[in-house]
């Protein structure tokens, strides 16, 4: 199996890698030293695509960091497209 990247999400600078494939991850990070959520490299990515360019059909900049992170995560790791998502007030 191949190892997947993790991301953590407080100094955005240390990754880690496991032989296992997972949204996220929660551990203390070795840079910062928080416990912290460490998001699946791929959804990071994506996530990153979408702050430096918007996706067009959904109002991203309403969306906090929290729910880009988890739109982001069904788009890379599941059948889901951005059509399935509608923002609420």
């Amino acid at each position: 199996m191949t190892n997947r990247e993790y991301r953590c999400l407080n100094c955005l600078e240390h990754t880690i890698d496991r032989a296992f494939d997972v949204s996220h991850l929660s551990v203390t990070c070795p840079n910062c030293g928080s416990f912290q959520r460490f998001v699946n490299e791929e959804v990071y990515r994506q996530f990153r695509t979408f702050e430096e360019s918007a996706p067009a059909g959904i109002d991203w900049e309403r969306l906090d960091r929290t729910e880009k992170l988890v739109v982001c995560e069904r788009l890379v790791r599941s059948t889901k497209t951005l059509a399935d998502f509608t923002i609420v007030e």
